[in-house]
């Protein structure tokens, strides 16, 4: 009677698809309304033209209202079927008809990815509530440091001890970093008598012993003479650890090969090498991919995953379980939106009443076979197998049904020709006349933001997701807390989202055709949502300038079409709010968000659009900056304190400096001016645009008069951003007069 029932259940929500319909109907005819104004006023000849309005001016205004239409027409799709899930992993078949799972880990940079936390993560994954002999951990070194082998086998080390206290406790906080500081007893254990806590000691001071270690070892900056040539040149290692204990999953240290000839394609590229490297070792059906910062945080989550993938109706189309990614250090006045609430409860949701979300780098369960495309065939030619995938013939035996991995928790580790195999499968020309990383073998290189490109193409070719959200965090990991780390990570997914725009993939031309038009939609979204920087400068710069010089560029308050931008405006804000208190959150986080989505749309969207584009026309090769995984103290503490610390570069900063100094001005010479001359009525929705925008810019505003911390805006971009917005601003009305 229990295998017939189900192993998880799918919930519409309707009455969010309701009032999100309605409000979209509305919000679009009010849209409508506003493009016949514009389009009528631009018909007029120029003596009819109320005021005598300069053209450029609407021109950009009416440019940048277009924009904002069109994205937000596309953004409806993720509010047509939103949808929640529930999962009964207790349903599932017993452990030996559980198929086996690969986790990938990857790290660079152990100075800026700390290799304690690195290792917890680790740690972490091994320590996953299923069966031992099934679960195998890779980590990718893409650094080629001896620090990273070394954590690992230390880790390993501690991990002998961890795993089994963990199984036989039933350890609820897989990760010993998050275990032992953890300041309630989630688990109970004040209930399981002296003799576990005479365990949890001993453990614990293993522990400690273990962060010693690898203390001294990054202080010493390595290992002996182990250390690779460079992060950037040096040959492949790979190493099996622990090869001989059947009750620990197996770990695997994976460093590719890497030269300053050859394109490494960042992390698709390491991805890439993992599934290689894998399929010869343990060739596990599913694989669990993970940031080397966002540790397991529940030990159930591969349970809930095998809810879907083991179920006959949806698993021969499904090629993965999304979990969401949360982060232990959000502060509850999350002044960068680091939380990611926005994407979490309406992005993933809504995708998932469709054909499902999008993978999103990390916390995903996935279909080994998907990334294959169309080319596991029983009948396809050999030559052509190698192709694609390359000369290893191992690899290539690999993709059968009936393979079985020579290395495999049996007691042997890699034998002298299966390490040179591994050799030749992590090699940096290897690649060479192959299809690894175009359309359909592994992950992507035509963007940076390879997760997105490659779920975009699998559900292209018809493969399906889920987005699993239970109320405990399955995983969590570090977010970012200050602004310069926020403004890098943004750009550099603006940029690679704005690849994929104007690229063959775009999501508008190559997507209607494969998938349905919502989902194509939804991720047109996400691809063309960094253009919101045309629509935040156009409505930060031009309509201030023509406030200053008396140029109306909206309706009269005594025009019926005054009350249309008034309720676009409204309905907007108001719709936002809603969808935030509906999530349980804050007025504060409203205002958070709208705060950060104007910073973003200045700064980042802009750079990273202008970024897409001279890689498209060959200007510059693509570029992956990590965030900064080290926790800075003083930005840790501002960030707490929900300031914001505005060190960051002044090419990055001066823009945002200067668009909100530009409307001190022009509201404060503009609103003088409309006082004396008594035109409220033609200038009144550009004052109160002027004032919203610098509400919102408050932070920006207190960091550069009030602030006397080193988290301010330096005074010297002050002193330069305000010369630059007088340049700009008297340039601006010169040319109004022509």
């Amino acid at each position: 009677m229990e295998g017939s029932l189900p192993r998880h259940l799918c919930h519409v929500q309707k009455s969010s698809a309701i009032i999100n319909r309605f409000h979209a109907l509305i919000h679009s005819t009010a849209l409508i309304a506003l493009i016949y104004y514009r389009a009528s006023f631009l018909l007029q000849n120029n003596d009819t033209r109320s005021g005598h309005t300069p053209i450029i001016p609407w021109l950009l205004v009416f440019a940048g209202e277009l924009v904002l239409s069109f994205i937000w027409l596309l953004d409806q799709a993720f509010r047509w079927r939103p949808v929640t899930r529930a999962v009964f992993p207790e349903r599932l078949p017993e452990d030996k008809q559980l198929p086996s799972i690969d986790v990938f880990i990857c790290t660079v940079d152990p100075k800026k990815e700390p290799t304690l936390e690195v290792m917890n993560t680790v740690i972490s994954a091994m320590t996953l509530d299923y069966p031992p002999e099934k679960l195998h951990v890779y980590v990718s070194d893409d650094g080629g440091s001896s620090l990273t082998l070394y954590g690992m086998k230390e880790a390993w080390e501690f991990a002998r001890s961890w795993v089994p206290f963990c199984r036989a406790h039933g350890i609820k906080t897989p990760c010993p970093k998050a275990y032992f500081s953890s300041l309630e007893d989630e688990d109970g254990s004040e209930f399981l008598g002296t003799e576990f806590m005479a365990e949890r000691r001993r453990v614990q001071i293993e522990y400690e012993k273990f962060k010693a270690r690898l203390r001294t070892s990054s202080k010493e900056g390595g290992i002996g003479n182990e250390s690779m040539s460079s992060p950037r040149d040096h040959p492949a290692g790979v190493e099996v650890i622990g090869a001989d204990q059947v009750e620990m999953p197996l770990l695997v240290y994976v460093s590719r090969e890497k030269r300053p000839s050859h394109p490494h394609h960042f992390k698709a590229g390491a991805l890439n090498v993992l599934l290689r490297v894998s399929s010869i070792i343990s060739n596990s059906p599913y694989i669990l991919i993970l940031d080397c910062d966002m540790y397991c945080n529940d030990p159930t989550s591969a349970q809930k995953a095998m809810c879907f993938h083991l179920d006959p109706k949806i698993s021969p189309t499904l090629a993965f379980v999304q979990f969401p990614q949360r982060f232990h250090n959000i502060s509850k006045n999350d002044i960068y939106d680091s939380g990611l609430r926005w994407t979490l409860s309406i992005i993933w949701g809504g995708l998932d009443g469709l054909q499902g979300p999008i993978l999103s780098g990390t916390c995903f369960y996935i279909k080994r076979v998907a990334f294959y495309g169309s080319l596991i065939q029983d009948d396809i030619d050999i030559l052509k197998l190698r192709e694609f995938f390359g000369p290893s013939n191992e690899f290539i035996r690999s993709l059968g049904q009936n393979y079985k991995p020579r290395v495999s928790k049996d007691g042997n580790s890699l034998s002298a020709i299966q390490l040179q195999e591994t050799q030749l499968l992590a090699s940096c020309s290897y690649e060479n006349q192959t299809k690894w990383g175009k359309e359909q073998v592994g992950f992507l290189y035509q963007s940076v933001v390879e997760d997105y490109l490659t779920g975009f193409t699998m559900h292209c070719r018809g493969w399906t997701s889920v987005y699993c959200n239970p109320s405990k965090p399955q995983f969590l990991g570090c977010g970012v807390t200050n602004m310069n780390d926020m403004l890098v990570q943004g750009t550099r997914w603006s940029s690679g989202l704005f690849d994929v725009a104007i690229s063959k993939f775009s999501p508008l031309i190559y997507g209607p055709l494969r998938m349905s038009i919502l989902e194509s939609f939804c991720y047109a979204y996400l691809a063309y949502h960094p253009l919101y920087f045309i629509s935040v400068w156009c409505f930060g710069i031009i309509p201030q300038l023509c406030l200053l010089n008396g140029i109306p560029l909206y309706p009269k308050v005594s025009d019926s079409f005054c009350m249309i931008f008034a309720f676009i405006f409204l309905s907007s804000l108001s719709k936002h709010l809603y969808e935030v208190r509906f999530t349980g959150e804050s007025f504060q986080t409203w205002m958070n968000e709208q705060r950060i989505w104007m910073i973003r749309s200045v700064t980042c969207h802009l750079y990273g659009s202008m970024d897409a584009i001279m890689k498209k026309i060959g200007m510059r090769e693509a570029s992956f900056l990590t965030t900064n995984k080290v926790v800075d103290n003083e930005q840790e503490k501002l960030y707490q304190m929900g300031k914001f610390d505005f060190r960051t570069s002044t090419a990055i900063l001066a823009p945002l400096v200067i668009l909100v100094i530009s409307n001190m001005a022009a509201f404060m010479v503009g609103l003088a001016k409309v006082i004396a001359a008594g035109n409220w009525d033609k200038m009144f929705v550009q004052v109160v645009l002027s004032f919203y925008i610098l509400i919102m810019s408050y932070p920006i505003v207190e960091g550069m008069i009030l602030r006397k911390d080193k988290g301010r805006v330096p005074p010297s971009i002050t002193l330069l951003s305000t010369v630059l917005a007088m340049v700009l601003l008297t340039l601006g009305s010169i040319a109004l007069m022509y």
